[in-house]
């Protein structure tokens, strides 16, 4: 009875976080869509923003697995900083038409698995930006926008601020060891701000995570055209612990994460066994801060010729079952807790899964959700040091005076490694 009342409340927790995914957050709707990439053009997995009225692009490509093609269009429409709907008519944030279609697909070559690959690049001469602020890209089917394939985040700014910004440990004694403290500076001169207490608003974001970020509304202080956000409660992240990898870009032999590659009807990848790495010293590890990079070695087209992949994965966790679940997560699927992602008991003790991925280098981490208080925890199975090398993007959003809508005005990318 008591098995079973866990499992009907961890049936309620999915539920509620699948709920809670809206259509203004990355996401896939399909099951048969996989491998979804954007990026700005100029390098492969970087964070997704553009300048306005620039020569920049991003770049979307994904993978429909059901083998066939179909009628896939898109559009884009303007949100505020909290990623809400900002209510405009399309035609107060859009050049030219409303929505497109994508006629850039190609079917795969020589894999096990078939599908068929989609590209767009944005802004283009159909669809483009005429504000600077958060937009919500859509993709779905047959022109009906109630018929989701996937949405992605893209950011569009128009650099009116400058931003200086540095990481610290934590003014928390008993945080030090652990966290990462950002403080940052504003200087908003070319702006017309009528109150620098209500007018401006900045996000900063760890490795280009939403959830767990931090909207900052109110500035510590004001000076001389600058908005300095230092006070010794804001802003302070958790430094967590480098991602876990693995390197699937041959299926050839096995690379330092696999322990055994079986090619039959379908390409299956045995990953050795992931321990706990709650350790009371911080390890260094190069990781590529969560993203994933989609290629085939032993190919000419990454995009059409890598094939996919059974990948399993095992976890010993050193807790029952009836205390909680782990999960695994990462760039790859949105960071989402869902069923996709949640990892099953066995009998010798580990927890496991499976996922079908595409050839390429992935980051990922676990995550634990406690069966008693349904919290998400992503420090108890990973370790959380002060030392971890993150990356910190901080947006500057301006809601100009009389307007009804909220601008994208500054952007800094700030790594600890690096000074």
């Amino acid at each position: 009875m008591k098995n079973a009342l866990l499992l009907f409340i961890g049936a309620l927790f999915i539920a509620s976080n699948l709920n809670a995914q809206t259509p203004y957050a990355n996401g896939v709707y399909r099951h048969e869509i996989k491998s979804v990439e954007f990026y700005n053009t100029s390098k492969q997995s970087s964070f997704p923003i553009i300048g306005l009225n620039s020569t920049d692009q991003v770049v979307l490509g994904f993978d429909d697995l059901s083998g066939s093609s179909r009628t896939v269009n898109y559009t884009i429409e303007h949100c505020d900083a909290n990623w809400n709907s900002s209510r405009l008519s399309p035609a107060e944030y859009l050049q030219s038409f409303t929505e497109d279609r994508i006629f850039d697909y190609t079917y795969s070559s020589g894999t096990f698995q078939k599908y068929t690959h989609y590209e767009i690049k944005l802004p283009n001469q159909n669809i483009a930006p005429k504000l600077p602020g958060n937009y919500i890209l859509k993709v779905y089917e047959n022109n009906d926008p109630t018929r989701l394939l996937l949405t992605r985040r893209l950011y569009v700014v128009n650099s009116k601020v400058s931003i200086a910004a540095n990481v610290l440990a934590s003014n928390n004694v008993a945080l030090r060891r652990t966290n990462q403290k950002v403080n940052f500076t504003v200087q908003y001169a070319g702006l017309n701000v009528q109150n620098p207490n209500t007018d401006l608003r900045v996000m900063v974001m760890q490795n280009t995570r939403p959830e767990t970020g931090r909207l900052n509304a109110t500035p510590t202080y004001v000076r001389n055209n600058q908005l300095v956000y230092n006070d010794v409660t804001i802003n302070d992240f958790a430094g967590r612990n480098e991602f876990r990898h693995f390197d699937i870009r041959t299926l050839k032999l096995n690379s330092e994460r696999v322990a055994r590659i079986y090619k039959d009807t379908a390409n299956t990848v045995m990953l050795l066994g992931d321990p706990p790495r709650d350790l009371p010293n911080y390890t260094l590890l190069y990781d590529n801060d969560g993203k994933f990079f989609i290629y085939n070695q032993d190919g000419r087209d990454s995009r059409t010729d890598a094939d996919y992949a059974h990948v399993y994965f095992s976890l010993a966790a050193n807790r029952p079952p009836d205390d909680g679940t782990p999960y695994i997560i990462g760039q790859f699927n949105d960071y989402k807790i869902d069923e996709n992602s949640r990892m099953e008991f066995d009998s010798r003790g580990r927890f496991y899964t499976h996922l079908l991925l595409k050839q390429g280098v992935y980051d990922y981490q676990y995550i634990w959700v406690s069966n008693a208080t349904k919290k998400i925890d992503d420090t108890l199975l990973e370790g959380n040091y002060f030392e971890t090398e993150n990356e910190y993007q901080l947006l500057v959003y301006y809601r100009p005076p009389g307007s009804r809508w909220e601008e994208l005005v500054g952007y800094s990318l700030l790594n600890t490694a690096k000074p």
